[in-house]
């Protein structure tokens, strides 16, 4: 859009706990610090809840640091204090989820660079809004604060704010927000452009510091305060401004509509000024301007309050280019022209598409599951510089998704089953899996990918058979399948069951040397144990023990060694112990040598 060719609006009016990690809250919500990394959020404005940063939103990617102390003020907001930076990677990106597919949201990122990294540097970086260019950031000083602020249409359930490496510094950022709008508001606002914020201001108030924002603004638009009480007077309010029976699309607060700004010379003009900025990646920047108007004032009978708004069409160049917006009462009017807010914004296009969701879902798990650390971050095929390493896209006619059509994933320390997420690649005709640690049976839905020509799985822990769909690829030749050193992978179903009786005559032929030398061993200790002689119990002294130690009549004694014998020639009987032994001496034991 040329610079010349501004839209102008005129908008009449008359009148603390931690959510659901990366999830909205109730009213669709999402506040994060950047580089805060507790284990629970804080309060923000109102009854919003700021949540950390502990990395499920990027990945598990970029360093938080604290801003220098110096720069660290008493008034300063918490989410002011840390940082995120990404010194590794081209793109880095942080996924908003769980949002409303088609509707409007105000995005907000906010940057202070505060001498995080004690570099005293002035980084410049790109934004990109999914695969969108956004905004240039540019830090000209460690204390300076930047709010970029965008209202676009989200296309999927999802977001991504992408921060790129352009070489001119590491990109960081302090604090992302995120807020949802009705989709009658901001109707400039379509699925083709969004807008980008260049200033939203709120005239009347004397205060400077003054800033409206939620609760008093339902959708956290963030109005800062103009003062001029030189040029300008004030007029206020302090009843509610009521809007006009008809559909109002752009809902400006009360809190700002109760305050205006009138000149304090009566038959003087408004002039607005704002100055255009061209970029390398927008030249010529368009331009939206929406005012605010709400008559505050009684007027008295035949008073007449009317406006005419001129915009230079030609703005001069001087360095960037300026637009000068003057506010004029008509030659009816009795009364002098005032205004209530404005805001100002650029245009910049959102016709880039991202890759096929489908596809993005598939990729998505892809990585989840195994943990593929490389480039993947922001859309895998888009914008085509910074597609993903190891993929392959076709980029079909304007308005059509990037596909997904090369998949090399060789040696990339894969482990586990084949994810079933391969077979939603619908477009890929080269998928390969080779040199990994791929694991269980190749899933026979691979066989349905209709324009899959080359499927790699050479170099795994596959097992089972190939399923009948790829040998009937294979056999038809419209695939080749390389599945080589899977040494647990058969071609078929006989072939596996060869290989198990394989197995099993390889397990008889293991088991039956080894129960032979079991038997052996066994019969060998039981032969030595029966050949062991029995170990005799000595005589015990006590009386109630002698039948233990004696063999009864017509039995065999075996106390037949000499060491037994010998214990029995030393051992002293008494009396009564004789008397017993012989039957009361009656039974003749042994006779003397010698007598």
């Amino acid at each position: 859009m040329a610079a010349g060719q501004c839209l102008l609006l005129l908008c009449m009016a008359a009148s603390v706990v931690l959510q659901a990690r990366a999830q909205p809250d109730s009213k669709g919500f999402i506040t994060l610090d950047c580089g805060f990394t507790g284990e629970t959020g804080y309060a923000g404005v109102g009854d919003t809840t700021v949540l950390p940063d502990n990395g499920e939103f990027t990945d598990n990617v970029g360093t938080s640091h604290n801003i220098s102390a110096e720069y660290v003020t008493q008034s300063m907001a918490k989410s002011w204090y840390n940082v995120r930076s990404f010194a590794a990677g081209v793109r880095n990106c942080y996924t908003l989820r769980s949002l409303v597919s088609g509707l409007k949201y105000i995005v907000r990122a906010r940057f202070k660079y505060g001498n995080y990294d004690g570099l005293d540097l002035h980084p410049v970086f790109d934004l990109y809004i999914g695969v969108n260019y956004w905004h240039t950031v540019n830090i000209s000083r460690p204390e300076e604060v930047l709010i970029v602020e965008a209202t676009v249409v989200v296309p999927d359930d999802f977001l991504q704010v992408c921060l790129v490496n352009t070489g001119a510094g590491t990109p960081f950022i302090s604090g992302l927000d995120l807020r949802p709008l009705k989709k009658t508001l901001y109707p400039q606002v379509t699925a083709a452009q969004g807008l980008t914020l260049v200033d939203r201001i709120n005239f009347g108030p004397t205060n400077e510091s003054l800033i409206v924002r939620y609760p008093d603004d339902p959708h956290d638009r963030i109005w800062f305060t103009w003062v001029d009480t030189v040029t300008w007077a004030e007029i206020s309010t302090t009843q509610t401004v009521q809007t006009l029976p008809v559909e109002d699309l752009y809902q400006a607060p009360s809190a700002v509509l109760q305050t205006a700004i009138t000149p304090r010379n009566v038959s003087g003009n408004i002039l607005l000024t704002w100055s255009s900025k061209p970029t390398p990646m927008d030249p010529s920047p368009g331009y939206i301007f929406i005012l605010h108007f709400a008559e505050l004032q009684a007027l008295p009978a035949k008073a007449v309050r009317e406006l005419r708004v001129n915009v230079n069409d030609k703005p001069w160049f001087n360095f960037d280019y300026t637009y000068n917006l003057s506010i004029e009462a008509t030659s009816n009017a009795t009364l002098p022209p005032f205004i209530n807010a404005a805001e100002v914004f650029t245009v910049f296009p959102t016709t880039n598409l991202g890759t096929d969701s489908q596809d993005v879902s598939a990729i998505t798990a892809i990585k989840a599951k195994y943990l593929v650390k490389k480039n993947w971050m922001g859309d895998p095929c888009a914008p085509k510089t910074m597609a993903w390493d190891r993929l392959t896209c076709s980029y079909g006619a304007v308005g059509s998704h990037p596909r997904i059509t090369n998949v090399s994933l060789s040696s990339s320390g894969l482990n586990g089953d084949i994810l079933s997420s391969f077979t939603n690649l619908t477009a890929v005709q080269y998928l390969d899996l080779s040199n990994n640690n791929l694991t269980g049976s190749i899933p026979d839905a691979l066989s349905q990918l209709p324009l899959l020509t080359v499927l790699d799985l050479s170099g795994n822990q596959l097992n089972g058979s190939i399923p009948s769909g790829l040998l009937k690829r294979i056999q038809d030749g419209s695939m080749d399948l390389r599945y080589g050193n899977n040494p647990n992978l058969c071609t078929d179903v006989n072939s596996c069951q060869m290989h198990a009786k394989k197995n099993s005559k390889l397990a008889l032929y293991i088991a039956a040397p080894a129960v032979l030398l079991v038997l052996i061993v066994s019969v060998t200790v039981l032969l030595i144990c029966l050949r062991k002689p029995k170990k005799q119990v000595p005589l015990d002294t006590n009386e109630g023990s002698m039948h233990n130690s004696i063999t009864p009549p017509n039995e065999t004694s075996h106390v037949d060694s000499d060491s037994s014998l010998q214990r029995l020639e030393s051992r002293h009987f008494t009396h009564k112990e004789l008397q017993k032994i012989t039957d009361n001496f009656q039974r003749v034991l042994g006779r003397g040598g010698f007598g």
